[in-house]
């Protein structure tokens, strides 16, 4: 049965698709057929590359489904799909120790002229229910660059990192939440850590020819991260400048007994301080991959809705636009509600502005007409491109090997 309440949510979702088609009229957008340079990409899981045929068998596919672009997972769970890493191998390559796949893939692909990016996931960094199993994994050599949940902090800002406990606490609590929490968040406010994951984009780029760098989980969790002991103390650094002496020895002397004190003095300062330090994170990122590789393309996959990026998980991609921390916005529209599919692309066309924009599309979840459906109905909002998540899941056992290959003769090639 449908309620009153979701009739208006729906009405509203419809309300905003048409508000912002009109603004898209207003700034210039193209909403006519696709353009022959319109991106059509797949997000490619990690776990498609762990093989040379499986990769043959990958490029093969793509472009026989009309596809020019791939954005494939060279850094899922702080692990490292191509050779002479800064961090561990997985252990589906152990066997093959000669193996690049991220080489492999580049060769093939430039090869027919298709374009990759290499798809790095920044801030989450392991699974909830299963621990790393290379000792040498960045959860264990810097467990305090993890973020923390207000949860746990009060107990957590008094433990040694090192100590199995701290560790086992945060993913018993990424398990507990698994609607919240994808597992463990390297921290985007720890100085250590951003320079860490700066470093690894560095590492990919100088030494792959990548047509571009593929930003993914840069946020938070939700608002009730990041209270590590690291992020509080830079937070109260950032603070105590602007305070009268005898105010900051107030707070400090009841630092030992409520540790989140400053954050519970400054609450919207608190919030800001944590959209701002992932925003200077993705600032590092664009600038790590420019002086590499100057041309290269940085995109981002974003929550669709600007409001809840921004407000739950600090991912404020209207300011890294404004900025042009990024060249291209993804916002992951996996709806399966066509209206709301609409409004979501067609909010974020209008944010996007002259940047472009590549409408992700949850193909996993949809019917091959549904997923026609909504890449024609981006195209209509203008948008540059488009990427289907995911090649991994439109060539699995489920829907089998020339499922993909149908859905891209119905988008490309009518």
């Amino acid at each position: 049965m449908v309620t009153d309440q979701c009739r208006g949510q729906r009405r509203s979702v419809v309300t905003l698709a048409a508000a912002a088609v009109v603004l898209l009229s207003l700034i210039g957008s193209n909403p006519g057929a696709a353009a022959t340079d319109e991106v059509r990409a797949l997000w490619v899981v990690r776990t498609t590359l762990v093989s040379p045929a499986a990769v043959e068998t990958l490029v093969k596919t793509a472009r026989a489904g009309g596809f020019n672009t791939l954005l494939v997972q060279v850094r899922g769970r702080a692990d490292a799909y191509y050779t002479d890493a800064l961090e561990p191998r997985p252990l589906s390559l152990a066997r093959q120790p000669s193996f690049d796949p991220l080489s492999v893939v580049i060769d093939r692909a430039h090869l027919v002229g298709m374009k990759v990016h290499a798809w790095v996931n920044v801030n989450l960094v392991a699974g909830p229910n299963e621990r790393p199993a290379a000792r040498d994994h960045v959860v264990y050599r810097h467990p305090e660059w993890l973020m923390v949940p207000r949860a746990l902090a009060a107990d957590l800002v008094k433990a040694v990192p090192t100590s199995p406990q701290y560790l086992g606490r945060l993913s018993r609590y990424a398990r507990s939440q698994p609607d919240q929490v994808e597992g463990l968040y390297l921290s985007a406010i720890a100085p250590g850590a951003a320079d860490y994951t700066a470093g690894i984009v560095r590492n990919i780029v100088e030494r792959y020819k990548v047509d571009g760098v593929h930003l993914d989980y840069a946020r938070y969790p939700n608002e009730d991260f990041d209270y590590s002991r690291e992020a509080l103390a830079a937070f109260r650094r950032s603070v105590i400048g602007e305070l009268a002496a005898a105010t900051q020895r107030g707070y400090d002397q009841r630092l030992a007994t409520e540790p989140l004190i400053y954050t519970q003095a400054f609450p919207e300062r608190w919030r800001a301080f944590r959209t701002d330090q992932l925003t200077a994170l993705v600032a590092k990122l664009r600038d790590t991959v420019k002086t590499a590789r100057p041309f290269a393309t940085v995109s981002a996959a974003v929550g669709p809705d600007i409001a809840e990026a921004s407000g739950r998980r600090f991912q404020d991609w209207r300011t890294w636009l404004g900025r042009d921390l990024i060249d291209v916005v993804c916002p992951m529209a996996y709806t399966t509600d066509a209206a709301t599919f609409r409004a979501q692309v067609a909010a974020a066309r209008v944010i996007a502005g002259t940047h472009p924009l590549w409408a992700g599309i949850g193909a996993y979840r949809m019917s091959q007409a549904e997923i026609v459906a909504n890449v024609q109905a981006a195209r209509r909002l203008g948008v540059g491109g488009v990427i289907l998540f995911s090649y991994d899941s439109m060539t699995g056992p489920t829907r089998g090997p020339e499922y993909l290959a149908e859905v891209g003769r119905a988008l490309f090639m009518q």
